[in-house]
């Protein structure tokens, strides 16, 4: 979608789509996963752990980070990344917002 197309939906529905957007690969969704049980990760773990390339993980982080999923501290030549719990709590809490406004009828009695 085009950038100038985002004003025809609310503030909410470009926040949902934009994080969707963001968690929409398995190699992300296989990244949250590891900080999630690990706590916090060096990029080059991620490589071994994962097995794709450095500059394949590299570009997966940055996506996750643009979007305020994770948050990464310089230590030395690394960056540790870490979940960004602020925002990861306010993804929970909108896709919870999001699904429960769903009522179990398809059909015409609804």
């Amino acid at each position: 979608m085009g950038v100038t197309q985002t004003h025809l939906f609310t503030e909410e529905q470009n926040e949902i789509a934009q994080l969707a957007k963001a968690i929409a690969h398995p190699a992300r969704i296989a990244i949250l996963q590891h900080l999630i049980k690990t706590k916090s990760c060096i990029n080059g773990d991620l490589v071994l752990e994962i097995g794709l390339a450095q500059a394949t993980i590299s570009q997966h982080l940055r996506e996750l980070k643009e979007a305020g999923l994770i948050q990464g501290t310089i230590e030395g030549t690394r960056v540790n990344y870490c979940i960004n719990p602020e925002k990861w709590n306010g993804l929970k809490s909108l896709f919870e917002e999001f699904f429960q406004t769903y009522a179990d009828c398809c059909g015409p009695a609804c």
